[in-house]
């Protein structure tokens, strides 16, 4: 009886699983791959940072190193299922690109140092023509920006000589006197800034119209490296120097797993959060400066922080709990009216069962018991007695036992009275 009762039920309820689990989100991969750049620079250091980040939450990150934001985004447009999630350069997506990629934040700044040979005061980049230039290597952001402010000040190939180096190749070619001028986009942590600051006879370029350049392209920043704070005693730079800046950001297509994007952010913000030469604590990771419209995730987590679940709970089981709370409301649409209607389907399955019991004893109450014959008598005791066995086997709640009493008190009763007839 239970069986019928509730075996309908049960099917509904599963196939109401079935039906709600294909709604469900997979769950999230538990490797990536990132793009970062070249070895010993800021974006595979920061890469770092994120892997062991990330593998407190059991999740892989690789790192790709490349030649840099200009590679990272072909590998992003022409190569999907190599990369998951890359660095970028502001300002290296300034051309038609693919629509299916988006922007999870802005990381920090991305200075643009040029370092020039000589004693004179450079501010403008015109003032390089004629010059031989460390433009940075193809592929690279540091290039791309390059070649973007070369242009718009009327340098190109025919008025300077661009050398297609960057990093230790284009500090080692101004120290050996190679190159006339530099340009590095670094922290003013790296090495090699460092190295250059602190070297006689390289002066570093104030951008006087650094100003106009973040009217002219939305991916720049104008931000001052402050009188003194690169050597109080010395008072270097002995005055506040003007620089372009443009910002890192961090890109990956818009089919990115979205339980992901909240982890990574988290790991944004431990990293970048705590501020630094150009920026106050709290200012990075934010949603200005993207190269590609923010992703919708990245949206909620800006106005309204990690997930809930991922605040008190471990990833993983934050992210099952999120992927199959999908299943409670359809289940609950099933349940509550099954609920309701179970046990009125019980009880009618219970009196039925009984009414049909008391249909055969009725037509074994004889009237007159007394006229019939002995075989007769005795086959419709015999039928009582396997009503009665019948009867006993069926197990029923505490509540619905009254009933069952009442028909043997009342079988009982009928075969007394056909003994007795």
């Amino acid at each position: 009886m239970h069986i019928k009762t509730f075996g309908p039920a049960i099917l509904i309820a599963l196939a109401g699983c079935f039906i709600a689990w294909q709604f469900v989100n997979p769950a999230p991969p538990d490797t990536i791959t990132i793009a970062t750049g070249q070895q010993g620079g800021a974006y595979v250091l920061f890469a770092e940072r994120y892997r062991e980040i990330l593998a407190g939450e059991d999740i892989t990150l690789n790192i790709l190193e490349t030649a840099g934001s200009v590679e990272n985004l072909r590998l992003l447009e022409q190569d999907p299922h190599s990369i998951d999630i890359a660095f970028l350069q502001g300002g290296s997506a300034a051309r038609p690109h693919a629509e299916n990629l988006v922007s999870l934040a802005s990381l920090y700044y991305e200075p643009l140092w040029v370092f020039y040979r000589g004693t004179d005061e450079l501010t403008r980049i015109n003032q390089l023509q004629h010059k031989r230039l460390a433009i940075g290597e193809p592929g690279s952001g540091t290039r791309s920006v390059t070649q973007t402010l070369l242009q718009e000040n009327g340098l190109d190939d025919g008025q300077v000589t661009g050398l297609p180096v960057g990093g230790e190749a284009a500090v080692s070619a101004l120290l050996e006197g190679k190159a006339d001028a530099a340009f590095l986009v670094a922290s003013v942590e790296s090495p090699l800034v460092q190295q250059l600051l602190r070297t006689p006879g390289i002066r570093l370029m104030s951008f006087e119209r650094a100003e106009a350049y973040t009217r002219q392209h939305h991916f720049l920043s104008r931000i001052t490296l402050p009188d003194g704070v690169i050597d109080l005693q010395e008072n270097f730079p002995p005055q506040d120097t003007p620089l372009l800046a443009a910002t890192a950001n961090l890109v990956t297509h818009e089919d990115f797993h979205p339980a992901l994007v909240g982890l990574l952010l988290q790991a944004a913000e431990e990293i970048h959060g705590g501020g630094s030469l150009f920026a106050a604590p709290d200012t990075f990771p934010n949603h200005q400066n993207l190269e590609f419209p923010l992703d919708s995730g990245a949206r909620r987590y800006f106005r309204f922080g990690p997930p809930f679940l991922q605040r008190f709970l471990p990833f993983w089981t934050a992210n099952l709990i999120d992927r199959v709370k999908i299943m409670v409301i359809p289940l609950l649409a099933l349940l509550i009216p099954l609920i309701k209607v179970m046990p009125p389907t019980y009880r009618w399955q219970v009196r039925k069962k009984i009414y049909r019991w008391y249909s055969e004893l009725k037509a074994l109450d004889f009237e007159h018991p007394e006229a019939l014959p002995a075989e007769t008598i005795s086959a419709s005791v015999q039928k009582l007695d396997d009503i009665e066995e019948e009867v006993r086997k069926v197990k029923v709640p505490l509540s619905y036992s009254d009933e069952l009493y009442n028909l043997r008190l009342h079988i009982e009763m009928v075969r007394n009275k056909l003994r007795q007839g």
